[in-house]
């Protein structure tokens, strides 16, 4: 009965399961063909031919991408097929020239792609979340565009990928919490993008890191203490230019196999762990411009394999540690900007390899000893400068011939400067300013023709600059200024052709400035000032236009302005003050927008005031006392709102102060006195609110003293003294409380009392109101001023 009812269940099953008909089969095949068209090489070749027509312009290098030439997919540029014929690899870095978006590239047709390589060119526009469908790919780089947005979150949807770089865009902070682990991630960089937030949590679980770069974005944050413990296969790790902060974890030592490690530019503090030594096999240390301090680890002498050491500004205060000299394959170190002190450990002769030694800007002290100088002959750049080192600069100098940057300024060296120095053929750079150096510039230096930049300014150095100074044809800067140099410029100097920088002030120069100097070269900045130079400026200082500084200040030159000032658009600072120039001022200057400062006073010159210094809009300083400058003061110079020094005094001007003035509301500076000037004092001076001093004294000027100067409650002096001001002392001029050097009324036709309230002038130290027509007794309240007043 069993058997029977089993068998019959049986039955009743294969009646309610028919066998599929044919028809379903051939639904079933249909509804599988689309996937396999999809990933056929003509579909792949039209979607890669419609992106390709969407870049703006399709670029030249992919002419081979053509509906025309379909059957040959796997030939086209930067196209590798896998051995179906379908796309594995896309490989546009760099030479493509690609412009546009990846908004009309279809992912889809490229589910088997393994390697995708756009990067080095000038995509914009999002990442695509559809990137996320191709689950093949290993090899992603978008590096060096201009992808902008968040990246997508399905990126991490690539599980087999093993090299992902999206740095050198633009991307923004995406949701984090979305990212999943990606195990079989090796090089991840997301390094020069717009990221801000913390550590970004899911690389802590990409156990298998060799690679990662976060560097130069905004992430914020400690570092957390499971990057130590999970990213162990670390060999890279890059930080640099964020805001990281915190003290660095003594558990930096689990990453035991780092090469190469950048936290430069953050906001790290507290010390460098002395456990940094345990970590073999560093090669580079970059901690640069944080806020460490303390020690530098003395451990560091164990790291056999380091090549570079940075830990530029800092607060680093101890002396260089002389295991320091046991890491023998330095050929980085600088350790600039901090506070260490002390000499430096003679164990630093072992540094046989070191290229660059940067040690500037700290308390270090001592002699450099020539023991130093004898074992760094691979030097390419040495800068001790803004130290305390004392002593000669050892001749052994002369063996650093691989040499390109020698900064030693502002130190106490004294002595004489090497010979040997001359035998530097490679250098580029020498500044041995701010020193104590005494004696002529050795001969040997004028043949260093390589050298663009020559600084030994602020010593004691003595002798003339000789004709082989024209050997130098590479120079760019000659700044010898503050020394007790003497004699004239050779005329081989004009044949500096590269030359943009001369600054010789402060010295005893004498003679002409070569005729030609100037004609060869682009000067930009020209400083002869403090000499005895004599004769007229040459033309051609200023034939090229491109002067923006030119200060000549205290010599002896006479003769007219070289015409070709007026078309120097970019000056900047000009100084003629303190000579014997003449000739008409009228038109020598132009319109100079950048001019901030010009003194033309203690000379000769006539003309008049032009209108055009009224556009020189970055005017802050206007000066051209005692001259014989006539005629009226222009009203343009009230169009000058960054004018804070005005000095006019002792000229042949005329006619009455511009109410305009009144408009120069940063003015700290007026000065017209000793002119023939006329009318009344304006009242809209009462309007310089920053006034220190007001000198309108030996003049013409008539009518009351405005009782609105009372108003310039920062005056420190007010000179209207030998004028012909008739009326009262307005009592106002008593509010004006910080007055202290000078008060001088003197020599007016002024009447009536001195006001009591000149009594709360308790600052001022000389008041003079002789020689008016004051009457009345002296105010008693003057009892309480100062003996002095």
């Amino acid at each position: 009965m069993e058997e029977w009812m089993r068998r019959e269940s049986q039955k009743a099953g294969m009646a309610a399961n028919p066998k599929p008909p044919l028809i379903f089969l051939h639904l079933l095949l249909l509804s599988i063909l689309p996937l396999q068209i999809t990933a056929s090489p003509a579909t792949q070749a039209e979607a890669l031919v419609k992106w390709k027509n969407s870049l703006t312009p399709p670029p030249p290098s992919l002419t081979s991408w053509s509906l025309s030439n379909l059957n040959s997919l796997c030939n086209w540029t930067s196209i590798v097929c896998d051995s179906t014929g379908t796309v594995s690899e896309i490989n546009l870095s760099g030479g493509a020239d690609v412009n546009g978006t990846l908004a009309q590239f279809n992912f889809t047709p490229f589910l088997n792609l393994t390697r995708f390589d756009l990067s080095h060119n000038n995509l914009s526009g999002p990442i695509l979340p559809e990137i996320g469908q191709l689950t093949e790919l290993q090899y992603v780089s978008l590096l060096d565009n201009y992808l902008n947005g968040k990246i997508p979150y399905q990126i991490t949807n690539l599980q087999k990928v093993w090299y992902l770089d999206l740095g050198s865009n633009l991307l923004v902070y995406p949701d984090w919490s979305k990212f999943s682990t990606m195990p079989l991630l090796t090089h991840l960089a997301f390094n020069y993008n717009e990221l801000t937030s913390e550590f970004p949590r899911f690389i802590l679980d990409c156990h298998n890191l060799t690679f990662l770069d976060l560097s130069q974005n905004k992430f914020n944050g400690t570092i957390p203490e499971s990057l130590f413990t999970n990213l162990g296969k670390l060999e890279f790790l890059n930080l640099t230019d964020n805001s990281f902060q915190g003290s660095l974890s003594p558990n930096i030592s689990h990453l035991s196999k780092l090469k190469d490690l950048r936290l430069g530019q953050n906001h790290f503090s507290g010390l460098i762990p002395e456990v940094i030594g345990a970590i073999f096999n560093l090669q580079m240390i970059e901690m640069y411009n944080n806020s460490l301090e303390g020690r530098i680890p003395s451990s560091i002498g164990q790291l056999k394999h380091l090549s570079e050491l940075n830990l530029i500004m800092n607060s680093l205060n101890s002396t260089i540690p002389h295991e320091l000299g046991f890491c023998t394959n330095l050929t980085f170190l600088a350790l600039s900007t901090n506070s260490l002190i002390e000499e430096l450990p003679l164990s630093l002769t072992n540094l046989t390899k070191i290229k660059e030694l940067r040690l500037s800007d700290n308390s270090l002290s001592g002699l450099i000893s020539p023991y130093f100088l004898s074992n760094w002959t691979e030097l390419i750049s040495l800068q001790l400068q803004n130290n305390r080192f004392s002593g000669e600069i050892p001749p052994e100098i002369g063996l650093l011939t691989k040499l390109q940057y020698l900064f030693l300024f502002n130190n106490s060296l004294s002595g004489s400067i090497p010979t040997g120095v001359g035998r530097l053929k490679d250098l580029v750079l020498l500044d041995l300013s701010q020193n104590q150096l005494s004696g002529p510039i050795p001969l040997t230096v004028w043949n260093l023709t390589n050298l663009q930049i020559l600084q030994i300014f602020s010593n004691n150095l003595y002798g003339t600059i000789p004709p082989e100074v024209g050997n130098m044809t590479s120079l760019q800067t000659l700044d010898l200024n503050t020394n007790l140099l003497y004699g004239e410029l050779p005329n081989t100097i004009s044949r500096l052709g590269n030359l943009t920088t001369i600054s010789l002030f402060d010295n005893n120069f004498s003679g002409t400035i070569p005729s030609d100097f100037g004609k060869y070269s682009s000067l930009i900045m020209v400083s002869f000032s403090y000499n005895s130079f004599s004769g007229e400026l040459t033309p051609e200082l200023c034939s090229s236009f491109a002067l923006e500084v030119f200060t000549v200040n205290r010599n002896n030159f006479t003769g007219p302005l070289p015409e070709c000032l007026r078309n120097c658009s970019k000056l900047n600072r000009v100084r003629f003050d303190g000579n014997r120039f003449n000739g008409n001022i009228t038109n020598a200057f132009g319109v100079h927008p950048n001019l901030s400062v010009i003194y033309l006073g203690d000379n000769q010159f006539v003309g008049e005031i032009s209108a055009e210094w009224g556009e020189c809009e970055s005017l802050t300083d206007l000066q051209m006392y005692r001259n014989r400058i006539s005629g009226k003061i222009p009203v343009e110079l009230g169009k000058l709102t960054k004018l804070q020094v005005l000095n006019l005094d002792s000229n042949q001007l005329f006619g009455e102060i511009p109410t305009v003035l009144g408009n120069l509301s940063l003015l700290l500076k007026l000065n017209l006195s000793r002119n023939h000037l006329m009318g009344e004092i304006p009242r809209s001076l009462g309007n310089l609110s920053e006034l220190s001093n007001l000198d309108l004294s030996r003049n013409s000027l008539a009518g009351n003293i405005p009782k609105e100067l009372g108003n310039c409650g920062k005056l420190l002096s007010l000179d209207l003294s030998n004028n012909n001001l008739l009326g009262e002392i307005p009592s106002e001029l008593g509010n004006l409380m910080e007055l202290q050097s000078l008060l001088d009324l003197s020599s007016n036709r002024l009447s009536g009392n001195i006001p009591q309230n000149l009594a709360k002038l308790s600052k001022l130290e000389s008041l003079n109101v002789s020689h008016n027509q004051l009457s009345g007794e002296i105010p008693s309240s003057f009892r309480n001023m100062q003996p002095n007043q």
